[in-house]
């Protein structure tokens, strides 16, 4: 069995995998998760944009903040039995955007600090049937 993404269209895979992102044609906004055209207008309120192009967004950001997920969430995420409290991160992107995400296999908060460089991973989850992008501490950081 091959993993597949866990959402279709949020993120490449490979070796160095990437978010996917949207950009307004008329004003250059940058979005994620890409849902900017099925919406048929730009969230920038002072643009009356339409049109959207599908862009790779950079693999590498500074924490913005973090937490922990001490309390299962609801549906529809898919839970591990037992759960498992983990790691999220808010990650600042050079594109001017914040992306909250799950922080790797192996980390949690005390891991991480405001400012410090993370990079983006793909790790497999539920028995390997699915992927998912998490952030993760570049090896700069660890030293």
């Amino acid at each position: 069995m091959t993993a597949t993404p866990a959402i279709e269209g949020w993120f490449t895979t490979g070796d160095e995998p990437t978010l996917t992102g949207e950009r307004c044609t008329a004003c250059a906004t940058t979005y994620f998760p890409p849902t900017a055209a099925a919406s048929g207008f730009c969230r920038n309120p002072g643009c009356s944009g339409e049109d959207f192009e599908r862009v790779p967004l950079s693999r590498r950001g500074k924490v913005w903040s973090y937490t922990d997920a001490q309390y299962q969430p609801p549906a529809p995420y898919r839970a591990p039995d037992p759960y498992v409290p983990f790691a999220l991160a808010a990650v600042e992107l050079p594109e001017g955007i914040v992306v909250l995400g799950q922080v790797a296999s192996g980390f949690g908060t005390a891991d991480l600090h405001v400012g410090q460089e993370m990079e983006l991973v793909v790790e497999t989850e539920h028995a390997g049937e699915e992927l998912i992008w998490r952030w993760k501490p570049t090896t700069e950081a660890q030293a």
